[in-house]
C-alpha cells in the first residue's frame, strides 16, 4: 500500500511539473533595447476628442479597413506646423503603449488570424530576443509613431527623447541599444543630428537595419503616381485599397523626405522615364522615350497630380503634388547631412541584398505611349532594377554618410529582413547577448543543408553505407564576379582505414567534397560519403 501512494504522490510531482508554465530566461547583465519601426509599422488609433475613452484601430485593419482610412487618417499638411492634420476634426491620432511600447510595433493586426504573418513587423525579433534573455519592460522596449509625419517633427523627437530617458532609468541607468528598421533610421538619424547631447548621454549602440539613407527611388515614384500596397500577395486584397493608400501618402511629409537624393552621387542615376507621342514642326508624330532625373521629375508629379481631388464629407478637396512638404523635405535632408555620431556611440548598419530592387521607373511603351501626363495615375510601371532588398537599393542603404563600426549585406527582403536568422546571429552578436568570442559578422557565413540521403546494404559478407549531402553556404561575396565564373569546382578527397581486432571487424571511409564557384552570394557544396566494414 505504501509503494502504491509513493507511486501516486511521484506521478502527481510529475503532472505538476508538466502543466507549470517554465519561466522564461533572464539574462541580468544585458543592456535594454528600444525598437525603432518604419513606415506604417506603428499601430495608430483614432481617439475621440470629445469622449477619450472611445477610440479604434484605424492601422492596420480588416474589417472597414478603406472606409477607416478614408475618414479618419486622410489628412492636409500644414506648413506652418510641419504636420499632417487628420481631416476628421473630432480625431486624434495616437499610438497605444501597451507592453511598454511593444504592442505597437509587434502584430500590426492582432484580431488576424488566417495569414498573420503578412501583418507581423518586429514579432520574430521580439520572440527571438526574449530567448536570448530579454525582458519586456526591464531590457526591452518599443517606439511607435505616426508614421505619416516628418521624421523631424518636434513633437515625435520630444516623444523619443522622453522614451530614452524612460528607458534609461527603467533599466537601472544602463545606456541604450536603439535597432531601427527602414524609415526609422531616418527618424534616429534627425534625432542624432538635432538632439546629440540627449542621444550621447542615452545610447550605447545604434544599429540600422535597412534603412533607406539617400532614399528609395523606384518605390518612391511609383508611390507618388500610383500609391502603393503595405501588404503584398492575395492578403492586400482585404486591406486599404491602393487608391486610399495613394491619397494617404500624397500628403505625408515622411514619403517626400524618402524621395531619392538629389546631391548624392549614384552610380546609377535613378530617373522617370515615360514613353511619349510628340510632333515635329511638320506635325509628323514620333514616339520618343524622356528621361527624367530627380530634379526634372518634380514638374512631372506636378503635372500628373494638377487634377488629383477626393471628395471627403461632401466636399470636393483637391490634393495636388504638395511643394510646401516638398520644401520641408529639403531642410530635413539638409539636417540629415550635417549628422554625426556623437563620442562614445557605436553605429552598425545592416542592409538588404541579392533582390531585384526598383531604381528605374518607365511608363508606357513604345506601342502604347502615355499621352497626358494625368494618365499615369493609372499606368503600371515598370521597372530597371538594382541590388539590395526590393524596396531599398542596397547602394543607398550603404550609403548612411557616418562613422559606422560595421556594415554588413544580409541577404533579404525589406521586411522580411526582420525574420532572418542570420540577421538575428549579428545583432546578438553586437548587442553581447552571444558567448562566442571569436564570432565575425563582416566575415560572416551562414550553412544552409539544401538535400540529405542515406543508404545502407550488404554484398558479398560487406555492409556498405553511402552518404550524400549539400549544403549552401552564403556569405559576402568578396571575388571579382568574372573570376568566379570562370573557375572550376573545387574537389577533394580524404580514405581512412582501421584495421580489424577480436572485438571490432576491419572498416574503411572515405569522402569526397565538391564546392562549386560562389554565383549572387551562394556557393554550393557536396559531400559522397562511402563506409565498408566486414561483417561480424
Amino acid at each position: 500500500m505504501a509503494m502504491l501512494l509513493e507511486d501516486i504522490v511521484r506521478s502527481v510531482e510529475l503532472w505538476l511539473r508538466l502543466i507549470k508554465k517554465p519561466q522564461p530566461y533572464v539574462d541580468p547583465n544585458l543592456d535594454p533595447v528600444l525598437l525603432v519601426p518604419g513606415i506604417a509599422g506603428s499601430i495608430l488609433k483614432a481617439v475621440d476628442k470629445e469622449n477619450g475613452d472611445k477610440e479604434e484601430r484605424v492601422w492596420i485593419r480588416i474589417l472597414a479597413a478603406d472606409y477607416t482610412c478614408r475618414t479618419k487618417l486622410w489628412s492636409r499638411f500644414d506648413p506652418q506646423t510641419g504636420r499632417s492634420v487628420t481631416l476628421d476634426p473630432k480625431t486624434n491620432i495616437v499610438v497605444p503603449e501597451d507592453r511598454y511600447g511593444l504592442h505597437a510595433i509587434d502584430v500590426l493586426d492582432p484580431d488576424m488570424i488566417i495569414g498573420r504573418d503578412c501583418v507581423y513587423y518586429f514579432h520574430d525579433m521580439i520572440v527571438e530576443m526574449i530567448k536570448w534573455g530579454f525582458q519586456e519592460g526591464k531590457t526591452l522596449f518599443g517606439f511607435g509613431y505616426d508614421f505619416r509625419q516628418s521624421n523631424r517633427l518636434p513633437e515625435t523627437l520630444e516623444r523619443l527623447a522622453k522614451k530614452l530617458e524612460s528607458v534609461y532609468q527603467a533599466s537601472g541607468g544602463k545606456k541604450i541599444n536603439i535597432i531601427s528598421h527602414s524609415m526609422g533610421g531616418l527618424l534616429v538619424k534627425c534625432f542624432m543630428s538635432l538632439h546629440s547631447d540627449i542621444f550621447e548621454k542615452y545610447v550605447k549602440n545604434w544599429i540600422a537595419i535597412a534603412a533607406p539613407f539617400r532614399g528609395a527611388p523606384g518605390y518612391i515614384t511609383s508611390t507618388f503616381l500610383n500609391g502603393m500596397s503595405f501588404v503584398e500577395g492575395w492578403e492586400q486584397n482585404f486591406f486599404i485599397s491602393k487608391w486610399s493608400m495613394h491619397q494617404l501618402l500624397i500628403e505625408c511629409p515622411s514619403i517626400y523626405e524618402l524621395m531619392a537624393c538629389p546631391h548624392f552621387n549614384w552610380q546609377h542615376l535613378p530617373v522617370l522615364e515615360i514613353w511619349r507621342e510628340k510632333q515635329d514642326s511638320d506635325e509628323n508624330s514620333q514616339i520618343i522615350l524622356e528621361s527624367y532625373s530627380p530634379e526634372e521629375s518634380i514638374q512631372i508629379f506636378k503635372d500628373a497630380l494638377s487634377s488629383n481631388t477626393v471628395i471627403y464629407d461632401g466636399e470636393d478637396i483637391p490634393l495636388p503634388f504638395n511643394l510646401d512638404i516638398l520644401k520641408w523635405a529639403d531642410e530635413t535632408q539638409k539636417v540629415l547631412s550635417h549628422a554625426k555620431v556623437p563620442p562614445g556611440v557605436k553605429f552598425y548598419n545592416i542592409y538588404g541584398i541579392n533582390l531585384e530592387t526598383p531604381h528605374t521607373v518607365c511608363y508606357g511603351s513604345a506601342e502604347v505611349p502615355v499621352t497626358d501626363l494625368p494618365e499615369l495615375q493609372f499606368c503600371e510601371p515598370k521597372y530597371i532594377c538594382v541590388d539590395g532588398d526590393g524596396t531599398v537599393p542596397a547602394e543607398s542603404a550603404k550609403a548612411d554618410g557616418l562613422n559606422a563600426e560595421a556594415r554588413v549585406g544580409v541577404p533579404g527582403e525589406h521586411r522580411g529582413i526582420l525574420s532572418d536568422h542570420h540577421l538575428f546571429r549579428i545583432v546578438k552578436h553586437w548587442l553581447k547577448a552571444d558567448s562566442d568570442p571569436f564570432y565575425n559578422p563582416i566575415n560572416d557565413y551562414v550553412i544552409l543543408p539544401t538535400s540529405f540521403e542515406m543508404e545502407r546494404h550488404k554484398e558479398s559478407g560487406l555492409q556498405f553505407t553511402s552518404l550524400k549531402e549539400e549544403w549552401e553556404i552564403i556569405s559576402e561575396e568578396q571575388d571579382d564576379h568574372d573570376n568566379m565564373v570562370n573557375r572550376k569546382p573545387f574537389v577533394s578527397s580524404v580514405c581512412i582505414s582501421q584495421a580489424g581486432d577480436d572485438q571490432s571487424p576491419p572498416a574503411e571511409a572515405c569522402a569526397t567534397v565538391t564546392m562549386h564557384p560562389q554565383s549572387e552570394g551562394k556557393q554550393h557544396v557536396e559531400l559522397n560519403a562511402m563506409s565498408v566494414s566486414v561483417d561480424a
